[in-house]
């Protein structure tokens, strides 16, 4: 089973794919969210999102500034004010 992920500014869709988990830089400290995660919403600070696209793999860094993230039934959408790069 795959998390879908999404990671969107306001003026584009950065990324939209299946991968297995992704830890968020919480307002309140990280989380990571799996297939199945509970509907969940959180304030973001600046730092890194992980993605780790397999299971055991390494994970690849994107630099986030500010903003939302949200757990619904489609997975997990990240809405940052800014993406690094």
């Amino acid at each position: 089973m795959a998390l879908h992920f999404e990671l969107v500014t306001p003026s584009k869709l950065v990324r939209s794919e299946d991968v297995h988990m992704v830890v968020v830089p919480g307002a309140e400290g990280e989380f990571g969210v799996l297939e199945g995660h509970a509907p969940f919403m959180s304030t973001i600070r600046d730092g890194a999102v992980q993605v780790y696209k397999t299971e055991g793999g390494e994970p690849e860094s994107i630099m986030v500034r500010g903003g939302f993230a949200e757990v619904g039934e489609k997975g997990l959408t990240v809405l940052a004010e800014h993406v690094e790069g």
